[in-house]
């Protein structure tokens, strides 16, 4: 129970760190900014840069999301169970994926339904 315990401790403090980097990164959103110029090909280029910007401002938003939410899971006691099917989620996928919410299969199976994707290489 002490190694559950400690494992968990371990999953939060990974989790309460990468909630804060997220935190900092979504204050900083200064690629969003509207910017004008005489020059047709930098008004491309700025749109383009804010396109990212925001494509990465959302990518991040939704893993800072995922994050609380594994934090609450961590809480509740439902931390490395899989939302669908209860099973336990492997500690290696724990371990790339701290805010996993289901199990590799069950993972797979939401992939192809087209249901929301956990991020695995954020930042």
């Amino acid at each position: 129970m002490k190694r559950v315990r400690a494992e968990m401790g371990g999953f939060r403090e990974i989790l309460e760190r990468k909630e804060a980097e997220l935190v900092q990164v979504l204050r900083n959103r200064d690629g969003i900014a509207i910017e004008k110029s005489a020059d047709q090909m930098d008004e491309i280029q700025y749109a383009s840069e804010r396109d990212l910007a925001i494509r990465n401002v959302d990518r991040e938003s939704t893993l800072l999301r995922e994050v609380k939410a594994a934090l609450r899971r961590i809480h509740d006691g439902s931390f490395g169970s899989c939302i669908e099917c209860e099973l336990a989620v492997s500690p290696k996928r724990l371990a790339a994926v701290p805010w996993a919410k289901r199990c590799f299969e069950c993972q797979g199976a939401a992939d192809r339904d087209g249901q929301e994707t956990t991020l695995v290489n954020a930042a």
